[in-house]
């Protein structure tokens, strides 16, 4: 199997393909994502969110803020049950879709664990992370805020953004607030889109 042109292993295929039909499962039940990107799951929203992997292959603490139906968070902590290391905390105040990642966490073995709590709380129950993941949350400007107590002034720590089309406006608006190094990584899945990375963050004076 590939994704985005990359060769996917037998396991996590079969992961990724259990994750899928729990998804449509659940999603009769509960909105977990818009009802008429569903018959596109594995193009629209699997495929797209294993970029940020495909980006940043590494074995690292990763937090996704507003995870939802699992986007990207589920999809990386899958892919790091192939590395046997790393971890996803998936960050979800909504009770309901909140249980839906516990169950698609046990049921792949995928690396993660579900805080169901405000992100403005996240960092004090979660602690320090390598990377942060977030998808159809909010502009730019305010994911570097919920973001920030992670990334302000520490070296280490990328923050990878799922953006569409108008990114270059989210990027001048952030910019008002904040200093950062930024690459943007063209989507190998939807035209016009982006994977913004962001690091060395500093907040403007």
């Amino acid at each position: 199997m590939e994704l985005n042109g990359l060769r996917v292993s037998r396991e996590t295929q079969e992961r990724l393909q259990h994750f899928a039909a729990l998804f449509q499962k659940w999603a009769k039940a509960i909105n977990l994502v818009a009802p008429s990107t569903l018959d596109d799951l594995w193009h629209r929203h699997i495929a797209d969110s294993s970029q940020v992997f495909q980006i940043h292959p590494q074995p690292v603490t990763w937090i996704d803020l507003g995870s939802g139906g699992g986007f990207p968070g589920i999809i990386t902590a899958i892919f790091l049950a192939e590395l046997q290391d790393g971890w996803v905390h998936l960050v979800e105040s909504n009770h309901k879709k909140a249980a839906f990642l516990r169950t698609a966490l046990r049921e792949t073995n995928a690396r993660g664990s579900v805080h169901s709590i405000r992100i403005e709380d996240a960092y004090t129950e979660v602690g320090e992370c390598g990377a942060i993941s977030a998808r159809a949350l909010t502009d730019l400007d305010g994911l570097i805020g919920y973001s920030s107590p992670w990334m302000l002034g520490k070296e280490n720590c990328r923050g990878f953004f799922h953006k569409g089309r108008d990114y270059l406006r989210e990027i001048d608006k952030a910019r008002g607030r904040w200093e950062f190094d930024l690459l943007e990584h063209k989507s190998a899945v939807e035209q016009e889109s982006v994977i913004l990375e962001i690091s060395n963050l500093r907040r403007l004076a």
